[in-house]
């Protein structure tokens, strides 16, 4: 992803993306009382410690999704919303492709962000910001 309008491209991705991710699906579930549902279908799915578990998958929700959008630790947030997407993935696994789509999009874009980082216009480039599993260049 070497061309300006490549970079462009990708952070517009990122942040609609990212901003969905947060205000669709995480903030509903932290300041709107939504997590008791999430914690009924992780106790359905026979997860351990499931009040835990769905508030870190709404946290990862919000604030990886808000992290992806600005392009801060954006690899990292990015990989909480996988883990969580991929549960969602096998949770809607036996209703069909149709219920499985949303969460196969995020996935596939948060991957993208796992491999690619923020790109040229993220904070993480702006703080010159490298961590461990940066990409040098």
């Amino acid at each position: 992803m070497e061309s300006r309008f490549a970079q462009i491209g990708w952070a517009i991705v990122r942040v609609v993306f990212g901003l969905s991710m947060a205000f669709f699906h995480g903030y509903g579930k932290v300041f709107e009382g939504r997590t008791a549902g999430l914690a009924r279908t992780v106790a359905e799915l026979g997860l351990p410690a499931p009040s835990f578990l769905a508030w870190l998958a709404a946290l990862a929700e919000l604030g990886g999704g808000l992290l992806v959008a600005l392009g801060l630790a954006t690899r990292y947030a990015a990989a909480s919303v996988c883990a969580v997407m991929l549960v969602a993935l096998y949770r809607h696994l036996p209703e069909g492709i149709a219920k499985m789509e949303l969460a196969a999009l995020y996935l596939s874009v948060m991957l993208m962000a796992v491999a690619a980082g923020g790109g040229r216009y993220s904070l993480d480039t702006f703080a010159r910001l490298q961590l461990p599993i940066s990409r040098k260049g």
